[in-house]
């Protein structure tokens, strides 16, 4: 077999499947880095999202300070007064295969202000109508929410008082807010008179599928090494035929694959 697996053209098969078993090997890191993001993500929500509310404080000490990443889905009570001048509309929100406004507003709290994302409407009936948005609450209001992180921004240009993305920046220059380093998702609200309060639809809980990366990454390192596998039959193959004909034996006739409307016409 080493005779045969120094020849020029079985060396290059090697080489071909050490290139192809190298980009199998990267390419089976990166669905494996896809994969464990996805799962501290997901294990993040879920130790989460059902868990009791905190105060503010505790997961945003600092208002100016970025919410950790580690803090992302905490849910937190805080109590303030919206200011309903700073409303922005957030376009392109996606909502049951539906796309609409996202509705976020500044809630007024000791030392800054926490920009709280009260839900999704639906676009108007024209691109230059206003949508139906739900009365901002007046008064103090004690929201119950979980906090994320902003969004990146899509350096847009937008008309006033819409924003491309839930991004900090832009909406503090918008609402000329100090804002907190992390937006809060309406879970509940509730007026220190008790009194109803008019919301928009709830956005649907996080999704915590996986998703596939960690097959694929198994599938990538499986393939590299099947490069090799091929590569070592055929050798050991050509090696066997040799031998045969050193050996004076006839070659072993290759069978002909019998289909099926060959059997129908015997």
């Amino acid at each position: 077999m080493l005779k045969v697996l120094l020849t020029r053209r079985w060396l290059a098969a090697l080489a071909a499947a050490a290139v192809f078993a190298l980009a199998c090997f990267y390419l089976g890191r990166w669905q494996w880095g896809r994969h464990v993001t996805a799962h501290a993500k997901a294990h993040r929500i879920t130790s989460h999202y059902t868990a009791a509310p905190e105060p503010l404080g505790r997961a945003l000490p600092d208002v100016g300070a970025p919410l950790p990443l580690a803090e992302e889905w905490t849910p937190v009570r805080v109590t303030g007064t919206y200011d309903a001048q700073g409303l922005q509309l957030v376009r392109n929100r996606p909502n049951n295969g539906n796309y609409g406004y996202e509705v976020v507003v500044p809630l007024q709290v000791p030392g800054g202000a926490l920009l709280v994302d009260r839900g999704w409407i639906d676009n108007a009936q024209t691109a230059a109508s206003r949508p139906d948005i739900p009365a901002t609450p007046t008064g103090t209001v004690t929201v119950t929410g979980w906090l994320r992180q902003g969004e990146p921004s899509l350096h847009k240009e937008m008309p006033a008082g819409q924003l491309a993305s839930i991004n900090l920046p832009k909406a503090a220059q918008a609402t000329g807010a100090h804002l907190y380093g992390g937006y809060l998702i309406v879970k509940s609200e509730q007026s220190a008179s008790s009194e109803p309060i008019a919301r928009a639809t709830p956005l649907a809980a996080p999704d915590t599928d996986e998703g596939p990366h960690l097959a694929y990454a198994f599938q990538w390192w499986l393939f590299g090494v099947a490069g090799f596998v091929l590569v070592g039959v055929g050798i050991r193959r050509e090696a066997a035929e040799q031998q045969a004909v050193a050996a004076g034996l006839p070659p072993q006739p290759k069978q002909k694959k019998v289909r099926i409307w060959d059997e129908e016409d015997a």
